[in-house]
């Protein structure tokens, strides 16, 4: 039986984690509605033709900043236990090594682009799941075994 946690005190440093990624997850999803912070063309739902940039560097759309908020709201949730927290990073740390093969292999111009996106984006992709894998191996080996 898995162990809940929401107390600042007693969360697993996994958890911290989690809730970290979560927090800037959502912050980022909130920030590409903000004009001035997100620029550009305009905020197209998806693909390659939305000409917007959160904070000049990543390209954004409506679905990409949706998929940080569900990532973010994701986070949140697998804060409360560390198995969850522990699965929440390698899952997402694993999407996001995908998210990289993706942004190599499809042009950004491409119709294919739907997230959409850029070179920035795939440097910020390949951050985020060695960061991701390397925090849900090394702190959550705890929460593995508290699984058991």
């Amino acid at each position: 039986m898995a162990t809940r946690s929401t107390s600042p005190m007693t969360r697993t440093p996994v958890q911290v984690v989690a809730l970290i990624f979560g927090v800037v997850f959502l912050l980022v999803g909130v920030l590409g509605f903000v004009p001035g912070i997100t620029t550009g063309d305009g905020l197209a739902l998806a693909g390659p033709h939305s000409g917007a940039m959160l904070l000049g560097l990543f390209h954004v759309s409506v679905l990409h900043n949706i998929v940080h908020l569900l990532f973010g709201v994701a986070g949140l949730l697998a804060a409360r236990t560390a198995p969850a927290a522990r699965s929440y990073l390698l899952i997402s740390g694993v999407i996001y090594a995908v998210l990289v093969v993706y942004g190599l292999l499809v042009p950004s111009d491409s119709a294919a682009n739907f997230v959409p996106v850029n070179g920035a984006d795939n440097a910020l992709h390949v951050v985020l799941a060695v960061a991701m894998l390397a925090a849900g191996l090394a702190l959550g080996r705890g929460a593995a075994r508290v699984r058991r």
